[in-house]
């Protein structure tokens, strides 16, 4: 995942979860160790189509723009680490991860929520590199229908918790082709963007 999304993520973060829309780049930069520069330049085309208002101190003017924003940017097949057939149900892989490993897309909404919006095949993961040699001896390859993808994860995505934050779990079924992926879409975003 590039350093922009790291931020988007961080800010739709922050005001979906925790209710906060001010921010400023120096406390976006200290808290991920990025350049100001850096910083400056993953806020120029939020604020450039609206999403974002203000320069050093800056606010989220329109959530559901910046999360378009960044479901249409993300590369997500460009992450995925590791993919593979395996011969048990979506809850006995879930079970059988190793420790550390990070729930994506459908497993997160339903690790989180404890519904699912559709029936699910596929189970997204996200795991550092140094853990990929566990999650290889726990699934070794097999051909097939592969509902087992493992994603690498970015060295920030722990601090979340066991399972992606909302905004990337939108993020990340938006850019899956799922037969499901609508109606997981259509409910995480009316709890993204409640009122």
């Amino acid at each position: 995942m590039q350093k922009k999304e790291i931020i988007w993520r961080e800010i739709l973060y922050q005001a979906t979860e925790k209710g906060k829309f001010h921010f400023t780049q120096k406390e976006l930069s200290q808290k991920y160790h990025f350049s100001l520069s850096t910083v400056f330049n993953a806020l120029k085309i939020p604020r450039r189509i609206g999403a974002i208002e203000g320069k050093k101190g800056f606010f989220l003017k329109d959530t559901e723009k910046l999360l378009y924003l960044w479901a249409t940017m993300r590369n997500l097949k460009k992450d995925i680490l590791y993919k593979t057939n395996v011969k048990e149900s979506v809850k006995e892989i879930e079970a059988k991860v190793p420790p550390g490993t990070i729930f994506g897309a459908y497993s997160a909404f339903f690790k989180k929520y404890k519904i699912a919006p559709a029936d699910y095949d596929k189970v997204y993961v996200y795991v550092e590199k140094k853990s990929l040699s566990e999650i290889k001896k726990r699934f070794p390859f097999k051909k097939g229908y592969p509902n087992l993808i493992v994603i690498l994860a970015d060295p920030f995505l722990k601090n979340f918790g066991h399972f992606t934050p909302d905004c990337q779990t939108f993020v990340d079924i938006w850019n899956l082709d799922e037969w499901y992926s609508k109606e997981f879409l259509f409910t995480l975003k009316e709890k993204i963007l409640k009122p």
